[in-house]
């Protein structure tokens, strides 16, 4: 059974870091992409960052310069570090997997990101 699961998010206040991980189980993820996505409270699921399969990340421009994307070498370990978080990065953040020529897919179930001001 193939799964995605979000850890590392918490109730923080603005300025401070947080790292999320996402661990995938259930077959190799190396030739995905893995992604970072987020839901803040009445808004739609937005792009948060990616991991690429040419091995390079791209971001939001809304966190650019404030996260950063990166996976281990096996491939099923993905991570956002999140620095100088603002509140409005609050939201329920969710990571996916991508096979070249498909959409996302295999959600986890998310992990809640809280900035206070």
């Amino acid at each position: 059974q193939v799964t995605l699961t979000e850890s590392g998010g918490g109730l923080v206040q603005a300025g401070a870091s947080l790292r999320l991980l996402c661990t995938a189980s259930g077959r190799p993820f190396r030739s995905d992409a893995m992604g970072w996505f987020r839901q803040a409270p009445g808004k739609e699921r937005e792009f948060v960052a990616a991991f690429r399969w040419s091995g390079s990340a791209e971001y939001a421009d809304s966190v650019k310069g404030r996260f950063t994307c990166s996976r281990d070498k096996a491939g099923n370990r993905v991570y956002l570090q999140m620095n100088n978080l603002k509140p409005e990065d609050t939201a329920v953040y969710y990571c996916a997997s991508q096979m070249r020529g498909s959409s996302w897919s295999n959600w986890g179930q998310g992990t809640q990101v809280t900035v206070s001001s």
